[in-house]
């Protein structure tokens, strides 16, 4: 019961820092300077600057200019170029690299039944539940054989809404279960402990390419819209990677977050600019 407690107001504290951070993030997009200083940035929160420092370190567990570092344009440009905009050569050197398990190869993906896709849901059962994050809630959905959805969630009505949205025939039960609470270790520092997550998807064909060549990327790395329609094999199709990625029903476990502009900008997420800034600094500063 003490631990259950204890697991609570972690959980809450998590909820808490993250909108402090997520205010600092937009306090330093809003900044006409390309890299205001910490003291800058924690008058402008109320906080002093000891204590900004320390909400970043005890979130991300890196300073605050670290972290800034990770979300500037010009270190994104440093990664693009590093890669030469080529997915799978960064692939390729992360599978020779000694500091190992950088891609995401403990997601699998599964694609629904055509029974299951025609008809919308009907007679599936899903799971699902809200539940804290170093992002903020989120909602994570579940089959008996995966994932299905997960999205974050400010506003539980409106994220519920989009749930039903996608599955209009399903039953939902509003409860945890073991694949829920495994794939929700993504969002911790050490992935050692996290068993196969596999996801069960409905999209086209063309989706379930895009969604599954996002998987390729690195942790900490970034590409291009056009890089994924190279890897994919369809040079021409940016634009409709763009749908697709736009189009994802798994957040953060595929992880759309990672496709940026060619010049360096973030671009725009489902979740809000400030939360994929937020995941970019968050990776970049483990890796």
């Amino acid at each position: 019961m003490r631990s259950k407690r204890i697991s609570g107001l972690m959980k809450k504290q998590e909820a808490t820092n993250y909108s402090r951070i997520a205010e600092a993030i937009e306090q330093i997009q809003q900044s006409t300077k390309e890299s205001p200083s910490l003291e800058e940035i924690a008058a402008k929160m109320h906080l002093s600057p000891s204590h900004f420092q320390q909400l970043f370190t005890d979130w991300a567990g890196v300073s605050s200019e670290k972290f800034m570092q990770c979300i500037s344009i010009q270190h994104a440009k440093q990664i693009l170029i590093k890669s030469g905009l080529q997915l799978t050569e960064t692939i390729s050197k992360s599978e020779l690299s000694a500091t190992g398990r950088l891609r995401d190869l403990f997601v699998k993906t599964e694609r629904m039944t055509p029974e299951e896709h025609k008809n919308n849901g009907e007679k599936l059962s899903i799971n699902y539940s809200f539940s804290e994050s170093l992002f903020g809630k989120v909602l994570i959905a579940s089959t008996h054989k995966g994932i299905c959805y997960l999205s974050f969630a400010d506003n539980e009505q409106l994220a519920f809404s989009a749930l039903e949205k996608r599955f209009p025939k399903a039953v939902f039960i509003q409860q945890t279960d073991d694949i829920q609470q495994n794939a929700l270790q993504v969002f911790t520092a050490d992935r050692s402990k996290i068993n196969t997550i596999k996801l069960q998807l409905i999209g086209t064909d063309f989706q379930l390419k895009v969604w599954e060549a996002l998987l390729k990327i690195p942790r900490g790395n970034l590409t291009t819209y056009g890089a994924i329609a190279s890897l994919i094999q369809k040079p021409k199709a940016a634009r409709a990677v763009g749908t697709a990625i736009g189009s994802n029903p798994v957040a953060f476990l595929i992880p759309c977050h990672r496709i940026i502009q060619s010049s360096g900008s973030i671009g725009g997420y489902m979740w809000g600019t400030t939360r994929k800034t937020a995941l970019i600094g968050w990776e970049g500063a483990i890796v």
